[in-house]
């Protein structure tokens, strides 16, 4: 009897899963970490090498580019490469980009740092998800994720407590040079404890397929980024986004008509994974609420440091993490729908409480909003994207991994846009209105700006409501559905039921 990926039950018991996947969940959970350092760290940055913002930005804009190109290859290098040949190398690839980045004397080195950080990055997560798809069976598969969303949930939300303390404390440097010894360790203990656990197979490259996947999605989320930016009606924004969709659909095309494709599309033919992949875009748009507008409420806005802002975040943060592998367990027995259900619910409630933010909004209030966010984060994340994993025949968790992460890396660039793109118009709406009327009260100019800026940042967090909305309707239709079989035991399974009948 097959496991999954290649893997037989009596292999599968005498692989040691702990220190693999413990292994592998700290290297993700480094990689997750540095992902989001910059947005505490891009001030102090600026400052030191005197650039300008849109300069600035390119150290996440360039870090997501390169993780959005490369997540969509790994569907393929899961199946060339062994497991502890794309981790290692992997790791070492962000160990040279951790090293350059500490080092870096001007803005140019820093970048180059950050870029070779996001190559070694992009690998990890599929990579550790297409492990739990191996070592465990579908009904054991909920509380291995629990873990897993201490990578994907934990770190990004402590990112920025941690890299504010240090900040204030010592040179942006260490933020850097605090990688290094980490980002070591696991390397030597994966060459310790670190075992294949999937077949490989020599298959070629297709180069046809390399170009259009890279050209595609790095356009698309080159123009999705700036868009947020300079703008929708930006020439280069436009340009970006034709050749970005026009590569996609020649990618697709291809995908579709190669007997080895370099994606396997046909993820997409099982329902579950299709609905819950959908239900995916809105929830990646609802997290990036958290991660773009209250950040800059509250140090743009109410001036709050960004230590302060750091602090707020981390008691959702850690309860966050807590309830992970608890809702790992629940999945396991009841399945995702209504956690998923209750979980946006408590998203949706939350955050129509955003919407009223002023400039008397208590900071003890914001913690516990935030606090009830992540709850609910926590009951529908990692479900929804099991469930719809677990759908998939052994052969496709590769390229289900690749194909799922890839969507929350695009679904992440859209959502960033929207979200700054709302929150920039609608601020300078409100501001001309409070303008007009304050010619007559005496209001100060610094005093409409501020307020014009909370009203903005009310309006794009109600544009999330819509999303939660339809991610809520489409968590209904959530089931429990059993691991597809393989093609070559589905024939199996006929000419067994033909001899019988």
């Amino acid at each position: 009897m097959r496991l999954s990926n290649n893997i037989t039950m009596d292999q599968s018991s005498t692989i040691k899963k702990i220190p693999i996947l413990t292994i592998m969940i700290v290297g993700a959970f480094l990689t997750t970490f540095n992902q989001t350092i910059m947005t505490v760290a891009l001030p102090t940055l600026m400052e030191e090498f005197n650039i300008l913002p849109s300069t600035g930005q390119w150290l996440t804009t360039g870090y997501m580019l390169v993780n959005g190109v490369l997540i969509p290859i790994t569907g393929f290098l899961m199946k060339r490469y062994t497991t502890r040949q794309l981790f290692q190398t992997s790791m070492f690839i962000f160990l040279a980009g951790s090293i350059i980045s500490a080092l870096a004397a001007n803005f140019p080195i820093l970048l180059t740092g950050r870029l070779v950080q996001a190559a070694g990055a992009g690998i990890i997560m599929p990579l550790l998800m297409n492990v739990v798809l191996s070592l465990f069976p579908p009904h054991k598969r909920g509380s291995a994720m629990g873990f897993v969303g201490l990578a994907i949930i934990f770190a990004p939300a402590i990112g920025p407590t941690i890299a504010g303390y240090v900040l204030e404390t010592l040179p942006w440097q260490a933020l850097f040079y605090g990688m290094i010894p980490f980002t070591l360790i696991i390397i030597i203990c994966g060459f310790i404890y670190l075992k294949n656990v999937s077949e490989t197979f020599h298959s070629k490259v297709d180069f046809i397929s390399l170009v259009l996947s890279t050209v595609g999605f790095g356009t698309l989320l080159y123009g999705f980024s700036e868009a947020g930016i300079a703008g929708w009606s930006n020439r280069w924004v436009i340009a970006s986004l034709i050749i970005g969709i026009a590569a996609l659909v020649l990618f697709t095309w291809r995908q579709l008509t190669l007997q080895n494709p370099f994606l396997d599309l046909r993820a997409f033919k099982y329902k579950m994974f299709s609905l819950t992949t959908i239900i995916n875009i809105g929830v990646t748009i609802m997290m990036y609420a958290d991660m773009i507008l209250l950040p800059l409420y509250l140090q743009t806005a109410r001036g709050f440091t960004a230590l302060e802002s750091g602090l707020l975040m981390m008691p959702g943060a850690l309860l966050m993490g807590l309830l992970s592998p608890v809702v790992g367990k629940l999945f396991d027995r009841y399945g995702a729908k209504w956690l998923s259900v209750i979980g946006i619910v408590v998203i949706l409630v939350t955050t129509y409480s955003y919407t009223n933010l002023t400039d008397a909004t208590t900071y003890m209030f914001l913690i516990m909003l935030y606090t009830g966010r992540r709850i609910g984060m926590a009951l529908f994340l990692m479900p929804i994207q099991t469930a719809g994993l677990n759908q998939l025949p052994a052969s496709l968790n590769a390229h289900g991994t690749a194909i799922s992460n890839t969507v929350r890396q695009v679904a992440g660039a859209i959502g960033t846009s929207l979200l700054v793109t709302i929150m920039t118009s609608r601020t300078n709406v409100h501001l001309q209105e409070l303008m007009s009327a304050g010619s007559t009260s005496g209001t100060t100019k610094e005093h409409m700006v501020m307020e014009a800026s909370i009203q903005g940042i009310n309006d794009a967090y109600f544009t999330i409501l819509i999303f939660g909305v339809i991610s809520l309707f489409l968590s209904f239709f959530i089931k429990r559905v059993d691991q597809d079989p393989e093609e070559d035991t589905r024939e199996n399974l006929k000419k067994e039921q033909k001899m019988q009948g």
